[in-house]
């Protein structure tokens, strides 16, 4: 699976842990979706600033393919963007590469899709406005699918 990273604007560098490595020196295959977490965590903080008071979000679907392996030793990042917004739910692409002395080599991609969630009635609700439009602006309208 070939990714185009000049369409992602947000990345993340993640540390590799000991506790990340199984029995055969690579990243556990359990790891990948935390690595997803952290990122997906820090671009709705930086990019969507997402408010935490008023709307929640839970995980609907999560995919992984893994391409290559990662060791301990690997130094690596991971991209992501907003790919299609709905009323209350939202995709969000993720690819997990490992910088080498060529450049970027893909290791991983994966998609989630997330629901925009109120807690206290226990129902999935709209995507707050505010948040929308900034997913909307920064993932460039011609690369999200609106399916209003």
């Amino acid at each position: 699976m070939t990714e185009d990273l000049t369409n992602y604007k947000y990345k993340t560098n993640l540390p590799i842990r000991f506790s990340d490595i199984d029995a055969y020196g690579n990243v556990s295959n359990t790891i990948y979706l935390t690595y997803f977490e952290i990122t997906r965590l820090n671009y709705w903080r930086d990019v969507v600033q997402w408010d935490w008071n008023n709307t929640g979000v839970i995980l609907g679907r999560s995919e992984i393919n893994y391409l290559k392996p990662i060791t301990i030793h690997d130094q690596i990042t991971c991209y992501i963007r907003v790919s299609r917004i709905g009323n209350s739910s939202f995709d969000v692409m993720y690819v997990l590469v490992k910088n080498t002395t060529d450049g970027e080599e893909i290791c991983t991609t994966g998609k989630t899709v997330c629901i925009s969630y109120d807690y206290k009635a226990n129902k999935s609700i709209p995507i707050p406005r505010a948040e929308r439009q900034r997913m909307i602006e920064y993932d460039e309208p011609g690369l999200i699918t609106n399916t209003n």
